[in-house]
């Protein structure tokens, strides 16, 4: 199975609270990214944030739809995103939604971990192709 490494941006990230009752502000937040490496292209997400009031404590869930190329080959897909973090964990991982891949990406299938080393993120993405 082919692994795509390499590193993103986050070139926008707006924040929108649903519910700012204690124990946890709970916010839908949209993302833009820009992606290098194995991956070449920009992205669209929107999550759902859960933040509690302990730092570095927080979760989301989420979609991103990646557009650019992988390994030379062009089109789109879906990620499925779901994360938890402690002070001294964290679990980031990515599934690529089935039969959301289009042009040369169509029938892509897999999924990796995002990690966010202060604020430097990079990824791995073990991936198959029909």
């Amino acid at each position: 199975m082919p692994r795509a490494t390499g590193t993103f941006d986050i070139d926008t990230w707006d924040p929108k609270p649903l519910d700012e009752r204690p124990g946890a502000t709970i916010s839908e937040v949209h993302v833009t990214k820009t992606f290098r490496g194995d991956l070449v292209g920009t992205s669209t997400t929107d999550i759902l944030t859960a933040v509690t009031p302990v730092p570095d404590v927080a979760a989301y869930v989420g979609f991103e739809r990646f557009t650019g190329t992988v390994h030379g080959r062009e089109g789109t897909f879906v990620l499925h995103h779901t994360a938890t973090a402690t002070a001294t964990d964290q679990s980031l991982s990515w599934t690529i939604i089935p039969h959301s891949g289009t042009g040369a990406l169509h029938g892509i299938q897999g999924g990796g971990q995002i990690v966010n080393d202060d604020g430097d993120h990079s990824f791995h993405l073990d991936y198959e192709l029909d």
